[in-house]
């Protein structure tokens, strides 16, 4: 048996596969209710399952060097060793998150893709393929082929810098600037709480008030979830257009993304935002950003450009990479 693991900001996934990566049990924990990973493993196994096991890897929302992970957006230290240790000194591997997403996009069906652009020809076989994800924060990866099978290529691209390119995202990078002093990342945008902060800047620059009902609403519930509901029922303007920027700069940050790996496989566009406003990627304004690069423009829109709809690819990932290590 394999264990395979998505931990991330807000959830972790874990899953029992079969030696070829089919998933059979699986569960779900909220990081915030759980000191450590090994605590959530051993609730998960309670002892009974861990003797079959063989193999581990687990997709972590953080750097990974030498075989440990610190999670960028929680206050855990994952160290391969001591899972190793606690699950009976099988192989443990621990990944960047992004790098389990982009290997679970090599085993998806054709169904699990949302595609907003079609190649003009079909990619190579082995071409590099660009995934951009963004989620609790925002995750990047590339895929390289070595001319037997793809590895995932790490990346904490999501934290360089964010580029404005219009006069409205200069006033943003300002914006932004004063809510995180001198540095703006990529994933000050492209994240759950940069769905707020578009929603928050356009507020304050067209100089309206809040409809009492979306008050409400927002001090009720989730308020990202909240500003992209009303945005994709086109019921607040100000609504509207922070999902409108955040579909413009994720474009223009997945272009940049294939400019920079040359990626003739295309791009993927995870995580777990990109199926729940699916709407607002497919009105063209994520595409003119993506394919609006200059003297590469007319490069770009040969590339394929597909969402993922599978919010179990990194789980997938993870299990894939055990059963091909063997």
């Amino acid at each position: 048996m394999i264990l395979a693991g998505d931990v991330g900001g807000t959830k972790t996934v874990l899953a029992l596969c079969d030696a070829s990566g089919r998933v059979g049990r699986e569960a779900v924990f909220l990081c915030e209710n759980y000191p450590s990973l090994e605590v959530i493993l051993d609730e998960f196994l309670r002892g009974r399952e861990a003797a079959g096991l063989h193999g581990a890897c687990f997709g972590v929302a953080g750097p990974v060097a030498e075989g440990a992970a610190k999670i960028t957006n929680l206050p855990w230290t994952i160290d391969s060793r001591s899972l190793s240790k606690l699950l009976g000194g099988i192989p443990v591997t621990l990944l960047n998150d992004l790098q389990v997403t982009a290997l679970g996009s090599l085993v998806l069906p054709p169904e699990s893709f949302a595609v907003l652009q079609q190649p003009t020809t079909p990619p190579p076989a082995d071409g590099p393929i660009a995934v951009v994800a963004p989620g609790t924060g925002l995750g990047e990866a590339l895929l390289v082929s070595d001319g037997k099978r793809y590895r995932a290529l790490a990346s904490e691209g999501g934290h360089a810098d964010f580029a404005p390119t219009t006069d409205e995202e200069i006033e943003l990078l300002r914006f932004l600037r004063k809510l995180y002093g001198g540095h703006v990342s990529n994933e000050r945008v492209l994240c759950g709480h940069g769905i707020g902060d578009l929603y928050a800047f356009v507020r304050e620059r067209r100089g309206t008030k809040e409809p009492t009902w979306l008050s409400a609403q927002i001090a009720a519930g989730d308020r990202n979830a909240v500003i992209s509901k009303a945005a994709l029922d086109k019921t607040d303007d100000a609504c509207v257009r922070a999902l409108e920027m955040f579909s413009e700069i994720l474009g223009a940050e997945a272009g940049n993304a294939a400019l920079r790996g040359l990626t003739t496989g295309g791009v993927v566009i995870g995580g777990g935002i990109p199926p729940k406003i699916l709407p607002a990627l497919q009105t063209g304004a994520l595409l003119a950003r993506f394919n609006d690069k200059g003297r590469f423009s007319q490069w770009t829109r040969t590339l394929s450009v597909r969402v993922t709809l599978e919010s179990r690819a990194a789980l997938l990932g993870a299990a894939h990479y055990v059963a091909t290590s063997a």
